[in-house]
């Protein structure tokens, strides 16, 4: 007898950020697999589009306008996808970027970065939690290597994936007794449209030589692929992964275990 794994027909899934990059590849990836998923996403003609791919493809999606660091916002989205049914799935991934050392973050940096990075993954799981407390759920928070290691000119960017870890242990421990599972996942480089567009403005003319110097950061030789943080976020939230809770797991090609 067959037995597909990682089912997650019956499921209903909301992923922030889901419109580009890792978060479009962990939504096809649930979606794919049986879930309803619902994009939130700030740019809602990237999210619809995505929600588009699923729904040509024979799967469930839509497109939700939000902004994580607006409390208002968020509450908006998840009444909308919660108003006649339960939350099974929360993937935390919206994010942004910033690069400079402390003395190069301005203070507008600072409260740019932990606008979103921070108080929109608490938005989220302070509602996204709420819905689950009765029936149980799986959490992922989208983290960063950057959260267990030390990495040069990142320090906002740092500082918000160390809370996007504390928050997870948190969590975690706090709804055990309600069967709430509650994970993070800490990338390396991923090559990503936004990897694209940092070296196109950054190093003009010389993007493909800045692209490789950036890939062998990684041990194994090379960014990760969006779909690879698919299929880990896919394993996470399924059944099959029934036995993990409070856990970081790096997808890095080896970068901080084997960089040295």
């Amino acid at each position: 007898m067959e037995i597909k794994m990682f089912n997650l027909s019956g499921k209903k899934a909301i992923v922030t950020g889901g419109g580009s990059g890792i978060g479009k590849a962990i939504a096809l990836a649930l979606a794919g697999n049986g879930a309803e998923v619902a994009i939130f996403e700030l740019n809602k003609e990237n999210g619809q589009d995505v929600a588009d791919e699923i729904l040509t493809s024979g799967g469930k999606a839509s497109c939700i306008s939000c902004d994580v660091s607006d409390v208002e916002s968020v509450t908006a989205a998840f009444k909308i996808v919660t108003k006649n049914s339960h939350l099974d799935i929360l993937i935390n991934n919206a994010g942004i970027a910033h690069i400079g050392s402390v003395t190069e973050t301005s203070p507008d940096d600072f409260d740019k970065i932990y606008g979103v990075n921070v108080k929109g993954v608490y938005h989220c799981l302070k509602e996204g939690v709420d819905r689950m407390k009765t029936n149980g759920g799986v959490i992922i928070n989208v983290s960063s290597i950057v959260a267990h290691v030390g990495i040069s000119n990142r320090f906002a960017y740092s500082m918000s994936k160390g809370a996007v870890h504390a928050m997870t242990l948190s969590v975690a421990k706090d709804y055990l007794a309600n069967n709430i599972r509650c994970n993070s996942i800490a990338p390396a480089r991923v090559h990503t449209p936004f990897v694209d567009g940092f070296l196109a403005k950054n190093y003009p003319g010389n993007e493909k030589a800045m692209f490789e110097n950036l890939s062998k950061t990684q041990p194994i030789g090379r960014m990760g692929k969006p779909e690879e943080i698919g299929a880990l976020v896919l394993y996470l939230c399924s059944q099959e992964a029934s036995f993990i809770t409070g856990s970081c797991f790096p997808i890095d090609g080896g970068f901080v275990t084997l960089n040295n």
